[in-house]
């Protein structure tokens, strides 16, 4: 009876993260795709070495960062794949919207400034919680974008 009554429980979280999950993804979705529609008036280019620098009145450093979780049935479908083997896709949608939260929460800070554009950004990622040791993957990512405003 106690094994039933986990299956139970387990099948329960599955079911609901996975349409919770969903829920949550596609309205994030939506929030960017509406976001980066206001925020494309504000090119993002990255230099070489030997190119040379537009002319600069002002500079500044903006961020943003961003931390999102994964959902449980994404978790339980990344230990599936890792198991078996292959591409874990579902952490695909997770980094994709990350980086593009933090990329869109520098622009937006950006424009609140008045820049005219953002010089050489930078992407990081880093993992938070997850099971240490096992490879199981994360919990949750982190993502900070940061390049140089300009006016």
């Amino acid at each position: 009876m106690d094994a039933l009554v986990q299956i139970l429980f387990f099948v329960v979280l599955l079911i609901l993260g996975y349409f919770w999950g969903r829920y949550f993804e596609k309205r994030h979705y939506k929030s960017i795709l509406r976001r980066e529609k206001k925020t494309l008036n504000i090119p993002i280019v990255n230099f070489g070495a030997k190119q040379s620098l537009i002319d600069v009145q002002e500079a500044a450093l903006f961020a943003g960062s961003v931390v999102i979780s994964i959902d449980y049935f994404k978790m339980i479908s990344a230990a599936f794949r890792n198991l078996v083997g292959g591409r874990v896709t579902v952490y695909e949608s997770l980094l994709d919207r990350g980086r593009r939260e933090a990329l869109l929460r520098m622009k937006e800070d950006a424009i609140k400034w008045g820049a005219n554009q953002i010089l050489n950004v930078r992407l990081e990622t880093a993992t938070i919680g997850g099971s240490s040791g096992n490879n199981s993957g994360p919990g949750s990512i982190e993502v900070i974008a940061y390049g140089t405003g300009v006016k």
